[in-house]
C-alpha cells in the first residue's frame, strides 16, 4: 500500500428515482462512519485515501463517481443543485445515518453544494477549488485560467463543445504534473501511486469527456450558493507547496472568511496531495465534527 492507497473493497451502482444510476467505490469497515467522498477533476471512483486507517478510525469510505464520469449515468444540462439531490437520494438509498463528506480539488464545490443543501454533518474540503469567480480574485489568477473563465461565462455550451476536442486522460495526467510543487511530484509520480491515478483518471473518461466538461463548466462558473448561509463545519485543508492555479488563490483565507463554521488549515510542508500525505488528520477532525 502506497499513500494509503488500496483496491476497493467494495464496488456498486445505486439506482436513483429518475431510473440512473450512481456508481461508488468502497473501502474501510461496512458498519464504520460513512464518509463519502467526492473525487478531483476528471478521476473515477478506483482511487481512495486513507484506506490504512479507516479501520483503526471506524471509518467507510465511499467514493462516488458524478454523473457522467466512471460508472455514472450521465445527466445532461445537470447542475450542483441536481448532484446534491443525487447525494441526497444515494444515502437515502445505502440508508447511510449521518454522514461526512470529504473533496478533493475539483469536487470541492460539488461539497459545498450539498453543504449548503444541509446534506452532510460536516465537509473536509482538500485543496479545494475555490470560487474563483468571486469579484476579490479578479486581479490574483492567472492569466490563462482567467481567459477560461471569462469563455465559461460567455458561452458554457460552446465552452463544453470546445474543450470536450482535447480532453481526455493523458491530457489530465499531463496537466497534473505539469502544474506540481517538487513536493506532490514525489507523490504523484512514485511509479506505484502514479499507476492508480492514472488508472482512475482513464475510468473518469471511460464514457467519454462529456462528463468532466461539464464538472469544468460548473466549478469554473459562478456558485448557486452562498457560500454565507452554510452552517455545517467545513474543514479547509490546504499545503504551503499547492502549486495549483485552479484550486485556490490565497489556500483558502477568503473562503473561510465566508463559511462562518469553517476551519482553516494550512500544513506549510505539505503539497496539494495532502489528501494521501495526510490522511489520517483529516479523516480524524472530520470524524470528530460527524460523530459530536
Amino acid at each position: 500500500m502506497i499513500h494509503g492507497v488500496s483496491a476497493p473493497d467494495l464496488l456498486g451502482e445505486t439506482e436513483l428515482p429518475d431510473g440512473r444510476t450512481l456508481g461508488w467505490a468502497q473501502w474501510g469497515p461496512p458498519e464504520g462512519t460513512p464518509v463519502l467522498f467526492f473525487s478531483g477533476a476528471a478521476m473515477g471512483r478506483g482511487l481512495g485515501f486513507g484506506a490504512d486507517a479507516l479501520g483503526r478510525l471506524g471509518a467507510r469510505l465511499i467514493a462516488v463517481d458524478r454523473p457522467g464520469l466512471g460508472a455514472s449515468a450521465p445527466l445532461p444540462g445537470r447542475t450542483l443543485e441536481s448532484w446534491a439531490a443525487d447525494v441526497a437520494h444515494l444515502a437515502e438509498r445505502l440508508e447511510l445515518p449521518e454522514y461526512g463528506i470529504v473533496a478533493f480539488s475539483q469536487g470541492a464545490p460539488f461539497a459545498l453544494a450539498c453543504a449548503a443543501a444541509g446534506l452532510p454533518k460536516a465537509v473536509a474540503v482538500v485543496s479545494g477549488q475555490d470560487d474563483l469567480t468571486y469579484p476579490a480574485f479578479a486581479d490574483r489568477l492567472d492569466p490563462g485560467l482567467a481567459d477560461l473563465l471569462r469563455a465559461v461565462a460567455a458561452d458554457p455550451e460552446g465552452f463544453e463543445r470546445e474543450f470536450a476536442r482535447e480532453a481526455d486522460a493523458a491530457m489530465m495526467w499531463r496537466l497534473v504534473v505539469g502544474t506540481s510543487s517538487e513536493v506532490d511530484l514525489a507523490v504523484y509520480t512514485d511509479p506505484d501511486f502514479a499507476a492508480v491515478y492514472r488508472a482512475s483518471l482513464e475510468e473518469g473518461f471511460r464514457q467519454g469527456p462529456a462528463g468532466y466538461v461539464r464538472d469544468l463548466v460548473l466549478a469554473f462558473g459562478r456558485w448557486p450558493f452562498d457560500p454565507s448561509l452554510i452552517t455545517v463545519p467545513v474543514d479547509l485543508w490546504y499545503g504551503g507547496h499547492d502549486a495549483s492555479s485552479v484550486h485556490s488563490p490565497d489556500h483558502g483565507a477568503e473562503l473561510a472568511r465566508r463559511i462562518p463554521a469553517s476551519r482553516r488549515h494550512l500544513l506549510p510542508e505539505a503539497g496539494g496531495s495532502l489528501l494521501w500525505t495526510h490522511a489520517e488528520e483529516i479523516l480524524t477532525a472530520l470524524l470528530d465534527a460527524v460523530r459530536r
